[in-house]
């Protein structure tokens, strides 16, 4: 199954590592450094235009991490997984 993340961006569920809160998780010194090295190694993937939620840590097809920044709330995101995605 896929989960849309907004703006017409989908993953494979099996491909997914985690779901995070932004607002709970950036506060960490260690998350904070994750993200910007994921965006200078251009590994970022913004999926919306409004104040993001949550970001998505995933593997594209080159196994590489992704981190996709969604406008969706964790929970949200959380319950589309567990009722199937689209």
């Amino acid at each position: 199954m896929y989960l849309h993340l907004g703006n017409g961006h989908i993953v494979n569920e099996k491909d997914i590592i985690g779901i995070f809160d932004l607002e709970k998780t950036s506060v960490s010194k260690l998350t904070k450094d994750y993200l910007s090295h994921a965006t200078r190694q251009n590994r970022v993937i913004n999926c919306t235009l409004e104040m993001p939620k949550s970001f998505v840590v995933a593997l594209d097809s080159e196994l590489t991490e992704r981190v996709y920044i969604s406008q969706l709330a964790c929970s949200t995101l959380n319950k589309r997984k567990h009722r199937g995605g689209l």
